[in-house]
């Protein structure tokens, strides 16, 4: 290990981060067309599928991952090479084992899964996702032993793989499927094949990619622990961080129950109807979404390197990654949020010009939800920094809190006909809001340097608040000035987009919100310091 060249904590943000954006463009490419074939309607049938993939997913892989990845670092850390190689070997046992269970509650239980959502036409899509909880464990394991070792791409790759292989697949067998007249169900269906296969393919890489590049971690002369000690450290550490990772997910699937039972069992709507309101809360939630797609760059980083610095007893190092993680976070997510919500109307009818009727509908929803994107992001740091220190039990009882509130809000809200749907974003946004604040309390006792929370987010509001300001108002100019059809509003809202970023680029250089220590973990971050002329 003293000859592999490992890459620093940001140069693995860097290389994840540079991924995600990769990841992200083939997912907008993907759900957004998606979102216009199959109509609100039919996008509830396929979120119905996802939430409880995600669930399986979650409690199957995200956890025992993140374990793996600070086992194989803390061994690596000491030279051990056959205790790394037997850690990815136990972990591999339990991955198979859990990821076969819920493959197998996919495929078995499909209807009664679909019952619980109150969407029976929700079937075909679970059935299609079933057969990937299996690949996806198998796949994690070998992602988490590469985090591990500090070497993020291999993970980047296999996740550009399965947003490809999504992309080219599923999105034209979901349009093929609904232009044969085979119902907005069977679309979804079509469309999760295409999840499926980008599952398999980027799993078959993963395997080729261990077995190619692990000369490194070959002849070791140390004695690793047994099997069940590695097994039991695992789920120790894994479970904890699974439940509180899979907890938001079990959330979402919980929160689509209630508010559809609500909708037809209160309210008295039929299926459809639910469905369909339903789906404008949803057409909201790529976006809402997309500012915390870039935690996972952060997380899987994070953990290891935290997790060194912790058993070398290097408070510094601890502050100094911790320091830096919130920092990225205050300049990436605030304004991210703010802008969905300022730019909410024009952005969600720039997306989706073949359902303009449903973008002005979840407009209102994503005004909400651009906020609590922004809680979400401080939710998922600190949850990391909490289980990077082993305190994996904090972030579940912190979600556990927030979700009951969530539940409780929507049930009430949405059960109100003077508000229904309306009161799922609110919902949203209390639970968030809550969990941030409570894990932002728990972070500042736990570290031995205090974190400096007004240093880290003052300058970023305020930044974000007169980006917002500009954006909306050079919308409102452009828009008049460029009166029109669809190709003029597009061309408004990308200029109110563009100058709100140069707007909030020049205030990041004015107020020194990035320092030349931020810049210098970063790949060529000396270049970068002086272009920016930042000190």
């Amino acid at each position: 290990m003293s000859k592999e060249k490992k890459q620093s904590f940001m140069g693995g943000v860097t290389v994840m981060a540079v991924s995600t954006v990769f990841v992200k463009i083939c997912g907008a490419l993907y759900k957004i067309p998606l979102n216009n074939i199959l109509g609100e309607e039919g996008v509830t049938h396929f979120m119905s599928a996802y939430n409880i993939y995600t669930v399986l997913l979650t409690l199957s892989t995200a956890g025992l991952p993140l374990a793996l990845s600070k086992l194989v670092s803390e061994a690596g850390a000491t030279g051990r090479r056959n205790q790394m190689r037997r850690c990815l070997r136990s972990a591999m046992i339990v991955f198979a084992l859990i990821g076969s269970v819920g493959t197998g509650v996919m495929l078995l239980f499909t209807r009664q899964l679909a019952g619980i959502l109150h969407n029976s036409l929700a079937y075909w899509p679970i059935k299609a996702l079933g057969v990937s909880v299996i690949c996806v464990s198998i796949m994690c394991a070998f992602r988490g032993f590469s985090q591990g070792r500090q070497n993020m791409v291999p993970t980047a790759v296999s996740q550009f793989i399965e947003a490809f292989v999504k992309l080219v697949i599923g999105l034209p067998l979901a349009w093929y499927l609904i232009h044969r007249g085979l119902g907005l169900d069977i679309g979804a269906a079509g469309a999760i094949v295409g999840v499926s296969a980008g599952i398999v393919l980027a799993m078959l890489y993963m395997c080729w990619e261990y077995f190619r590049n692990r000369g490194p971690i070959l002849g070791g002369t140390d004695i690793p622990q047994s099997y069940g000690t590695i097994i039991r450290r695992l789920l120790v550490l894994g479970i904890p961080i699974a439940i509180g990772q899979a907890g938001m997910s079990l959330l979402n699937m919980i929160d689509q129950s209630v508010i559809l039972g609500q909708l037809q069992d209160v309210l008295g709507l039929e299926e459809t109807v639910a469905a369909a309101l339903y789906g404008q809360y949803t057409f909201s939630s790529t976006l809402f979404n997309l500012p915390s797609s870039f935690l996972p760059a952060v997380a899987v980083s994070l953990i290891p390197a935290i997790s060194v610095a912790v058993t070398r007893r290097d408070h510094q190092e601890v502050n100094r990654v911790v320091s830096t993680s919130f920092r990225l976070i205050a300049v990436l997510a605030i304004p991210a949020g703010v802008g969905l919500s300022v730019l909410a109307r024009p952005i969600l009818l720039l997306l989706y010009p073949a359902r303009q009727e449903t973008a002005l509908a979840a407009t209102y929803h994503l005004q909400l939800l651009g906020i609590a994107s922004i809680f979400v992001c401080v939710m998922l740091l600190t949850n990391s920094i909490m289980q990077a220190h082993g305190k994996v039990h904090l972030p579940i009882i912190t979600t556990l809190i927030g979700g009951v509130v969530k539940v409780l809000v929507n049930f009430i809200l949405v059960g109100n006909p003077d508000i229904n749907i309306k009161g799922a974003p609110v919902g949203t946004i209390i639970c968030y809001a809550l969990i941030a604040l409570i894990n932002l309390a728990i972070v500042y006792r736990l570290l031995e340097e205090k974190p400096r929370y007004l240093r880290i987010f003052a300058k970023p509001v305020l930044a974000s608040a007169i980006m917002g300001a500009s954006a909306w108002a050079s919308y409102g100019l452009l828009s008049r000035v460029l009166a029109g059809g669809y190709a003029m509003q597009a061309l408004a809202t990308v200029g109110a987009v563009g100058i709100a970023v140069a707007v909030y680029l020049v205030l990041v250089i004015a107020l020194r919100m990035i320092t030349r220590e931020d810049l210098q973990m970063v790949p060529k971050g000396d270049t970068l310091a002086r272009l920016l002329h930042i000190r």
